[in-house]
């Protein structure tokens, strides 16, 4: 008999809009397995299952990597009220930056409804507003590349747009060779590609993680250069050798 705070996998992705898939994937990677079992087998999450479940989406949400989650709530010391802090911390700057834009949108909408002139200083403003409202960078990152950016200089940059499809091309190429992550020659061609990355980011963490987010999150994009889920962790594997 199952309990009535317990719940089934299909119940659980259809209640939470979490996949099936998605949690059968989590329990092989040993990141959130079920409490219980049933008589006949099935997979039955508990309430402190599920409340294991909504730290590790919040994490995700945050842009932390699934084995990055895994180790994060695994250490001793595991606070989860601090990942809701986390949350909440990111939430008050989204809303911030919402509660601007609003706003912004007011002003020229009352402005052109009255059929007054809209200046270039005022769209300009507006268009920051909305650069700031970006799901996977925070103000002070997108801050941080521009000024990077600038520091570079156009011809650098050009360099490096040049230079990185190349890479990932040579990376690509051993990777379906078979060539072992470990080897010496796709060791040097990965600390090239976290030379690129550090290039950009100035090392920072998490703007790399966001940036990574992006890349998962976003298969199709032009700014892949090729770059997918699989090629990506092929070259994590081969950083970690360096």
């Amino acid at each position: 008999m199952i309990h009535k705070n317990n719940w089934k996998v299909g119940e659980l992705a259809k209640r939470t809009g979490i996949t099936v898939r998605a949690l059968h994937h989590y329990d092989q990677i040993g990141l959130i397995s079920p409490s219980r079992y049933s008589d006949t087998g099935h997979r039955l999450y508990s309430e402190a299952d599920i409340a294991k479940l909504q730290q590790i989406m919040s994490l995700k949400d945050l842009g932390f990597a699934l084995e990055e989650i895994k180790a994060l709530i695994e250490k001793p010391g595991f606070k989860p009220d601090e990942v809701i802090r986390m949350q909440l911390e990111r939430l008050n700057k989204q809303i911030q930056i919402q509660e601007q834009l609003r706003s912004r949108l007011e002003g020229i909408y009352e402005l052109l409804n009255a059929q007054l002139e809209v200046t270039a200083e005022q769209f300009i403003k507006l268009i920051e507003v909305m650069k700031m409202n970006n799901k996977y960078f925070t103000p002070e990152q997108l801050e941080s590349l521009k000024k990077r950016g600038e520091q570079l200089g156009p011809e650098k940059i050009r360099d490096v747009e040049n230079e990185w499809p190349e890479l990932l091309a040579k990376v690509r190429t051993e990777l379906e060779k078979g060539t072992p992550p470990e080897n010496p020659e796709v060791v040097q061609l990965a600390k090239r590609w976290k030379e690129l990355m550090d290039m950009f980011s100035g090392g920072d963490p998490e703007i790399i993680r966001a940036g990574e987010r992006f890349h998962v999150e976003n298969p199709d994009n032009a700014l892949q250069f090729g770059l997918d889920a699989q090629l990506y962790k092929y070259i994590s594997q081969a950083i970690s050798n360096l």
